[in-house]
């Protein structure tokens, strides 16, 4: 029998350039011995599954590597801005959670609050705790999908389905008090459009009963993962002090080491009574962003639970200004009530002149209406302060130096929203 020789050993190589001649070689480096690679420009997106919307990303890449990146955003710009300035102040709780559909609970407080600096209202007790509790359970809705989807960037398909499983017990939440599962427009200047239904309490505190178990199932599945570990740790690295530069807020600046929550630092729809953690991370990079949503899902749990527990018989609109439409049975009785309800449908009410901005702490960070009063029953000028707008402006920073792979990371982990960029 032939006996069969041994391969023989090749040298290793460092590159594609040690197997040319040097002749190939120095006409390619420039006699510097060095490899120079063209820079290839990509396109990523506007439809891209990686993009968490309709944004576009113009990458110069070398090589494997990242070189420089440039958002392109625009493509869902829906001029709600400019709408809600021919509609009238009660019209615009219509347009306020269409710009976030993951977080819509916080645009409409975010539009509540500065109206009612200029009307003068005051939001009773009920009606507050009541904002507080959607709020916090929209916030924990949106970190689901954020996890859900941004570990199926990175591959893991599993997860998707286990955060999806609790979202939906949240949207069915919604749905029982605010008619839909999406875009509720459930929130009023002085309160809330109606009272919740029989057996809300109950729905809230069995799906608050299992949560935070269901968090601990979460983080079994990816936080000690080796993979996950590899294709996060170190990557978009956003320091405190680049975060600042560049107004990021939000759990984006918490995971960068910064303490600034406007639940805590200027309360607002009275936060001040909670008693809840700021969740921050140590290096800021794409993981210490998913850890810290992670561990904020938790936070709003504890919220919601306090919020559950004062919730108490009352009002549910500002009893002390016309702003709000008069209860359905008043209309067969009263003709004030009929008076008061046809002017408000047809006509509005009119704040004092003048303007007013809330800064609020939406699932993305710092969110606010400024608004302009010219005492009509429209708002003269309103513009939002939209934090992913202002996140993604870390992108074309952090982005660079890595792998492309790690591009699709960092996008990931910086949680836009598309249409509360493009608005």
């Amino acid at each position: 029998m032939t006996q069969l020789k041994e391969p023989p050993v090749m040298p290793k190589l460092e590159s594609r350039a040690e197997v040319m001649i040097p002749q190939q070689r120095s006409s390619l480096t420039g006699g510097s011995g060095l490899l120079h690679t063209e820079v290839m420009r990509l396109n990523v997106g506007p439809q891209h599954p990686s993009t968490h919307g309709v944004l576009r990303v113009v990458v110069d890449m070398e090589g494997e590597y990242v070189r420089r990146v440039e958002p392109h955003i625009g493509y869902l710009h829906t001029g709600f801005e400019k709408t809600m300035e021919n509609r009238t102040y009660a019209q615009n709780f219509t347009f306020a959670p269409r710009m976030d559909y993951l977080h819509g609970f916080g645009y409409e407080l975010a539009y509540a609050l500065p109206v009612e600096q200029l009307v003068g209202a005051e939001v009773p007790e009920r009606a507050r705790e009541i904002r507080v509790l959607l709020t916090e359970l929209n916030r924990i809705s949106s970190h689901l999908v954020f996890l859900g989807t941004g570990l199926l960037d990175l591959g893991a398909l599993t997860p998707f389905f286990y955060t999806f499983v609790e979202r939906e017990a949240i949207l069915d939440i919604f749905e029982a008090i605010g008619g839909q599962r999406l875009h509720q427009g459930y929130f009023r200047v002085g309160g809330v459009a109606k009272d919740t239904p029989e057996g809300f309490e109950a729905m809230v505190k069995k799906f608050l009963d299992t949560f935070d178990a269901k968090v601990d199932d979460y983080e079994k599945l990816f936080k000690t993962n080796p993979l996950f570990l590899e294709r996060t740790q170190n990557v978009g690295v956003m320091s405190a002090a680049v975060a600042l530069d560049l107004g990021i807020t939000g759990p984006n600046l918490r995971a960068s080491g910064v303490a600034l929550d406007h639940r805590k630092t200027t309360p607002y729809s009275g936060y001040e009574q909670y008693d809840f953690n700021i969740p921050l991370g140590t290096h800021g990079d794409s993981f210490d962003r998913f850890v810290v949503r992670v561990q904020e899902m938790r936070e709003s749990a504890k919220i919601c639970r306090q919020s559950l527990s004062k919730l108490k018989p009352g009002a549910i609109q500002d009893p002390n200004r016309k702003i709000s439409l008069p209860p359905r049975e008043e209309l067969e009785t009263s003709m004030e009530a009929v008076i008061h309800h046809f002017k408000l449908v047809t006509e509005g009410y009119h704040p004092a002149k003048g303007e007013a901005y809330v800064p609020t702490e939406s699932a993305r960070g710092e969110l606010g209406a400024y608004i302009v009063s010219d005492g009509g029953s429209m708002p003269y000028r309103i513009h939002f302060r939209s934090p992913s707008f202002v996140n993604l402006q870390a992108l074309p920073v952090i982005g660079i130096g890595g792998l492309f792979a790690d591009l699709i990371t960092v996008i990931a982990s910086l949680d836009p929203v598309m249409g509360d960029v493009d608005r």
